[in-house]
Parts: structure tokens; C-alpha cells; sequence
């Protein structure tokens, strides 16, 4: 476990994340994470430091409001966000993390499309070593 930098594409939001070097991440294939790619390490807000970039990012709620989709004004990636599913962490999208933080990902499905289904399988506190 260390500290793993990360941020947007244009570098205005940066941030680090206390995380494995070997992640397992999921993806989801529900209509937002399915259309932006995003790969979900989900950790408490502890382990998530925002470096920079607070006043770039925008937020798009949709649904139930629940999800804070938090995106940079600027070029428009969502790096990281706050899930519906476990309100009180952050999601952080493997694929914004710096390249070589990480030693290997292993990415786990994830059935988004049937939330309140698939919901009741998912224990972040046993979700690989990243809770």
C-alpha cells in the first residue's frame, strides 16, 4: 500500500489515493460508467487526498441525486466521484491514476444496469485489499 498520484487530462485536478500496487477495480456497465470507461477503486474518504483543482471541478447528479459525479471544468474527466452505492468514500477511476503507480489491475464485472440487484452482492469491505 502507498500513496498513488492521479488527476485529470489537462492536470488541473490532481490528487492521491492510498492504495494497493496490485488493484482490483470494477467495472460497471451501467449507463454513465459504461459510456466514460471508469474503472471504480473504491476507498474511504480518508485514504483520498484532493491536491489541487477544488474550484475546476463541476458536479452531475442524475436518478436519485445520490452520486456526486465530480468532473474537471476544464477537460471534462471524472476522476474520481462519490458512488450512490457507499456514499461516505470515493470512487476513483483506475484509469486517471499516473501510469506505473500500480503493479498490475485486475478488473472485476459489475452489473450497473440492474443496481438495486447487483448492489446487495457487492461488500466493498471485502472488495479485494482496497476498502
Amino acid at each position: 500500500m502507498s500513496w498513488k498520484p492521479g488527476g485529470c487530462h489537462c492536470g488541473a485536478v490532481r490528487f492521491t489515493v492510498f492504495a494497493p500496487d496490485e488493484i482490483e477495480a470494477l467495472e460497471c456497465n451501467c449507463s454513465i460508467c459504461r459510456l466514460t470507461s471508469y474503472l471504480h477503486l473504491i476507498v474511504p474518504k480518508e485514504r483520498f487526498r484532493l491536491q489541487s483543482g477544488e474550484d475546476r471541478l463541476n458536479t452531475y447528479c442524475f436518478n436519485t441525486g445520490t452520486a456526486q459525479h465530480l468532473f474537471c471544468k476544464i477537460c471534462g474527466i471524472k476522476s474520481f466521484y462519490v458512488p450512490r452505492s457507499h456514499p461516505g468514500r470515493y470512487s476513483v477511476n483506475v484509469r486517471c491514476l499516473d501510469e506505473g503507480s500500480y503493479r498490475s489491475l485486475r478488473i472485476m464485472p459489475f452489473d450497473g444496469r440492474h443496481w438495486e440487484d447487483a448492489i446487495t452482492t457487492l461488500n466493498v469491505q471485502s472488495f479485494g485489499r482496497t476498502a
